[in-house]
């Protein structure tokens, strides 16, 4: 269990490439819009797992995921990127400018609130979240992994865009099927500049939900010259909810007991 914290303190860095707070438009017109500027292989990615313009439809996302202390209920607008966090010592939420913490107890927050509230959002909500505007497409070189050889996209962000615009991202999948497989991604939320090391998560048990193919288990890999080497841990999620109906505003508002995370 120390592991899996461990894990989820470092990946943490990464945050997540949400658009500019001040700026974000998820609404389904401008994603619509886009749709043409997307390279076929990520294209196909994307209707492999349920296709864009079916994700554009939905509003709501809920899952949860056991932790060591309890259940750790997740739910996020998808319209705004509004979230909300909900934990038995804690809750954190984003409001669409702030993030904030509410204390349920005297047990002290040990992570970064700004680190987390979309992190985990943003690795569940592959292939979609790389729908996002101001994300560059590239080819990369192939992952081979057990004697399996998995084509890669390169992910890249305008400048400008999200809390860390440096971060890549790696995108491998299934050649015959294009379903996703595994995430590579460089950490370089303190240091502002490109890194060259990659981190890797294999991505399993897709499960169908309201016609859209989602996660149930995320594993992070060891890794050495760029390349995935062993498993170090699983994280699994249940209880998926998505949906066309917005979730309720007054969740994501900023509690008078709360504290806004500066």
């Amino acid at each position: 269990m120390r592991r899996i914290l461990f894990l989820v303190a470092i990946v943490a860095i990464v945050s997540c490439k949400n658009p500019k707070k001040e700026t974000a438009d998820y609404s389904e017109e401008v994603l619509d819009a886009t749709t043409s500027i997307y390279p076929e292989n990520i294209t196909k990615v994307f209707e492999a797992h349920g296709g864009l313009d079916k994700w554009n439809t939905m509003r709501n996302l809920e899952f949860t995921m056991q932790k060591p202390n309890g259940a750790e209920v997740t739910t996020t607008d998808l319209k705004n990127r509004k979230s909300l966090i909900d934990m038995p010592n804690h809750t954190i939420g984003f409001d669409g400018s702030n993030v904030w913490l509410k204390q349920k107890d005297t047990v002290q927050y040990k992570g970064n609130p700004k680190f987390y509230y979309n992190l985990m959002f943003y690795f569940y909500a592959m292939p979609f979240i790389l729908g996002d505007d101001g994300i560059i497409y590239e080819d990369a070189q192939p992952l081979e992994f057990d004697g399996e050889l998995y084509p890669g996209i390169k992910i890249s962000y305008e400048a400008g865009i999200g809390e860390s615009p440096e971060d890549e991202y790696i995108l491998y999948y299934d050649k015959e099927t294009y379903q996703m497989e595994w995430l590579g991604y460089t950490v370089t939320f303190f240091s502002n500049e490109k890194s060259k090391e990659f981190h890797f998560i294999k991505y399993s048990n897709w499960q169908n939900v309201e016609g859209l193919l989602l996660p149930e288990t995320l594993t992070w890999y060891d890794y050495e010259n760029n390349l995935p080497t062993t498993k170090r841990n699983d994280l699994k999620f249940t209880d998926i909810k998505i949906s066309k109906e917005e979730p309720s505003p007054d969740i994501f508002k900023l509690p008078e007991d709360a504290i806004v995370v500066e």
